[in-house]
């Protein structure tokens, strides 16, 4: 896999190396109940789950929930950070599915191979997170970035009784649920309360990302760890 190899080369010629036990790449789709294309994409997302060096996650838009079916999983805030991903790279692209990986380059989300091109270099951050402690640290780095705690829904399986996907039942992995900002990280080691995981309503489990700019012009993700 490319991303192994640049790994090894930057540990080889730099001394640098991700999180040895935490995920690479970061990918977030933008899906809904309520789009007829998205289906295919969520079978991509969950396959990506079951992946150590990815941590996929589901959000889920409201901008179809006018169309005869409201998700039952979608937030505005969610339609809200897709915005905002296409006015910070300038394109204007928001569709579903549109899967968006480290924080940067997108694809639509059915198409595996295109997601998996956008991985490259391994998140250049290494974030560990202990549970039983209920601390995450961070190790040292460049550039300032915000920790979020992201609380989402391992796994709902819905049944789908309107708009484009009536009479389906569609299982989604890693909903979203809601992110909670633990403090801000300026490039030295550092370690942050992991607060209550998955205290967003309806979620159940809980990992975290350190991404660079703000949360109305999110950025580059530098580190993840679940």
């Amino acid at each position: 896999m490319l991303a192994r190899w640049i790994t090894a080369v930057l540990i080889a010629t730099l001394g640098i190396a991700p999180a040895a036990a935490g995920p690479r790449h970061v990918v977030e789709l933008f899906t809904s109940q309520g789009c007829s294309s998205c289906p295919p994409a969520d079978v991509v997302l969950q396959q990506l789950s079951g992946d150590e060096e990815v941590l996929a996650l589901g959000f889920h838009v409201d901008y179809w929930d006018q169309l005869g079916w409201k998700d039952t999983l979608s937030s505005p805030a969610h339609s809200l950070r897709q915005r905002d991903y296409a006015l910070r790279r300038g394109d204007d692209r928001v569709y579903t599915p549109q899967a968006v990986v480290d924080g940067g380059g997108h694809a639509v989300g059915s198409d595996a191979g295109a997601v998996s091109r956008l991985m490259g270099a391994p998140l250049p951050v290494a974030v560990s997170l202990d549970r039983k402690a209920g601390a995450v640290s961070i190790g040292a780095g460049q550039g300032r970035a915000t920790l979020w705690r992201v609380d989402y829904t391992r796994s709902a399986s819905v049944p789908i009784a309107r708009g484009e996907n009536r009479g389906r039942t569609v299982t989604y992995v890693n909903a979203v649920r809601g992110l909670t900002p633990l403090g801000r990280w300026a490039g030295e080691p550092a370690s942050f309360a992991l607060g209550d995981c998955g205290a967003a309503n309806g979620a159940d489990a809980c990992a975290v990302i350190l991404q660079a700019g703000s949360e109305d012009q999110p950025g580059a993700i530098l580190g993840a760890a679940d």
